[in-house]
């Protein structure tokens, strides 16, 4: 090889060199750069629900078993989780964490400060703490500031057969606030004992106890499970309008 060929093939070399460098630090720079704002238009024509549910490790209980099945019907589902728990509260023992209030509104605030706290639905079940449950009132009133149209799905869990599973003082917050500003309650019955003050022996004690929370102002009760005469049922009651009569199905 010549030596005017060998400088030819340095240059070259060199020139690969630089190009490499540069692509190189293209990507560098691309992987630096700030991620891209999520539109907050809808996926589909389903909505866009917050379900502020518990989470365990073990067991399909909260939002474990809400999300999948949400996503399935095509909603889109963003998930808080008010407790990180090892199993659910009906076995023996469990651990693990419990949010408080200030720490559901960072979160709330988060998303805010993105322009992503505009949703459709809001979905709430276990919690497990007095501020979180008081929090969550605000997350309503915030989230209806964004959507007045926004539905509010309550599952109030507090127990079941005639025990608590969470703090007592969580009951009386419920009763006298949380019912005033669902759009649905999902109660068992024990919790709409809890909800009522009413003891439900019968159907028709059932069907009572839901118009005293359409009266409350939820338009929409279903007690997901109830036991009268050793038969199990579901009971739903709809109240288009607060003084309209009472239209129940089973």
């Amino acid at each position: 090889m010549g030596e005017h060929e060998a400088d030819e093939v340095h240059d070259r070399f060199q020139e690969n060199d630089d190009s490499e460098h540069v692509e190189r630090s293209s990507d560098f720079n691309l992987s630096m750069a700030s991620p891209p704002i999520l539109s907050v238009a809808l996926p589909s024509n389903t909505g866009r629900v917050l379900s502020i549910q518990s989470h365990t490790v073990h067991g399909y209980v909260g939002n474990k078993s809400a999300v999948f099945p949400l996503q399935l019907l095509g909603y889109d589902v963003d998930p808080i989780n008010s407790v990180q728990f090892s199993n659910h509260t009906g076995y023996p023992t469990f651990k693990g964490q419990v949010l408080d209030g200030q720490q559901l509104w960072d979160l709330v605030e988060g998303l805010a400060a993105n322009n992503l706290l505009y949703y459709t639905h809001l979905l709430t079940g276990y919690i497990g703490s007095v501020t979180f449950l008081n929090m969550v009132l605000q997350v309503v009133e915030k989230l209806r500031l964004k959507n007045p149209e926004l539905v509010y799905v309550c599952d109030p869990v507090m127990g079941d057969e005639g025990k608590l599973y969470v703090p007592e003082e969580l009951v009386s917050i419920y009763r006298e606030k949380v019912v005033h500003v669902a759009s649905m309650l999902t109660p068992n019955q024990f919790e709409i004992e809890q909800l009522t003050g009413s003891r439900i022996v019968s159907e028709k004690d059932a069907l009572k106890a839901c118009n005293k929370l359409h009266a409350a102002g939820t338009s929409k009760v279903i007690v997901t499970s109830i036991c009268i005469d050793d038969k199990f049922m579901l009971i739903g009651s709809h109240q288009k309008l607060r003084d309209s009569l009472l239209n129940s199905s089973r």
